[in-house]
């Protein structure tokens, strides 16, 4: 099952998260957020952005969410996109099962673009993105030091609505008439 997240699945979500930061460059932080740093991100993001869980047997086994992608009003109509899965639960379609509702709860968001940014080298995760229709944009060079290296970050683009003039202003999640059970 797929729904929002909550706060009180920060937990969860931190025991996903963190080994992505200790023992890969995939995560820039160096530290993993607890779980009370957690809540205060899911609960930040879902003030105005998607963040869905994936839940099977009563536990959570992978996360989407989508957040600001720059500060300045006229970049308000695209969005950063990111999708973490358990260890152990990875090459099982968790990914695209979590990215095709968060893309289309975007779209009826009114965004215009998702952007992706992938520390390189991750085939898996270069390979997920442009399954589902991202596009590579561009490379920042050496852009973060972790683990005693220099890594790259490559960006993919996913047009999520073709512009036509001036934009209705996105609508926050909350505007959305969303199924039930996401609630």
């Amino acid at each position: 099952m797929i729904r929002l997240a909550r706060t009180e699945d920060a937990a969860a979500i931190r025991a996903i998260y963190a080994p992505y930061v200790t023992d890969t460059a995939i995560s820039f932080e160096i530290e993993p957020p607890d779980a009370h740093q957690m809540a205060g991100r899911i609960e930040t993001t879902l003030a105005a952005w998607p963040w869905l869980v994936e839940e099977q047997d009563g536990a959570i086994i992978g996360y989407a969410y989508a957040g600001q992608h720059r500060t300045r009003a006229a970049y308000r109509w695209s969005v950063d996109v990111a999708v973490y899965v358990a260890r152990g639960s990875h090459r099982r379609g968790l990914g695209r099962s979590l990215y095709r509702p968060l893309l289309d709860i975007l779209k009826a968001q009114r965004f215009r673009a998702a952007f992706a940014g992938i520390t390189l080298p991750n085939a898996a995760s270069i390979g997920l993105h442009e399954a589902l229709g991202f596009v590579p944009v561009g490379v920042y060079r050496n852009v973060g030091y972790k683990a005693g290296a220099w890594h790259d970050v490559g960006w993919w683009e996913l047009d999520l609505g073709a512009p036509h003039g001036a934009p209705h202003e996105p609508l926050p999640l909350a505007a959305l008439d969303l199924p039930e059970y996401w609630v």
